[in-house]
């Protein structure tokens, strides 16, 4: 287990793997979220728009990532969350948060730890990278 106090640059967050996302996982999370976007829950209009299937919402994934930073530390200790999407989460996939140190500095009179985030598929595909500042004292 990673202690704050033992944290530092290049300190590896342990992974978070997602169960598999399935056509239940993005009707739950669009009523959870108010994001009804057909795209997401509907097979004919996915496929209306050139797409083979549906596909997770992008803020899923961010809330995946959200998940993985309060398995961490308390949510109160994170000072900064912020996510780029690179590509879509198909129906099925079995996404995994992952977390490496890459900053420890003074920030405001606390000691802060900057982490590259992402959210990467079983292929190797990164769906979301992001970054967090967390206070670690």
């Amino acid at each position: 287990m990673i202690t704050l106090d033992s944290v530092k640059v290049g300190t590896e967050l342990p992974p978070l793997v997602i169960s598999e996302i399935t056509r239940t996982t993005l009707a739950l999370f669009a009523g959870a979220s108010g994001d009804h976007n057909p795209i997401h829950i509907d097979i004919d209009v996915a496929k209306s728009a050139g797409l083979e299937d549906v596909f997770a919402q992008g803020m899923l994934s961010m809330a995946y990532l959200g998940r993985f930073l309060t398995n961490w530390v308390p949510q109160e200790r994170i000072r900064s969350f912020e996510a780029r999407f690179n590509a879509i989460t198909p129906v099925y996939a079995i996404p995994t948060c992952s977390g490496r140190v890459t900053a420890i500095e003074p920030t405001g009179g606390e000691r802060t730890a900057t982490i590259d985030l992402a959210v990467t598929l079983a292929d190797g595909t990164s769906t979301l990278v992001g970054r967090a500042i967390v206070a670690l004292d």
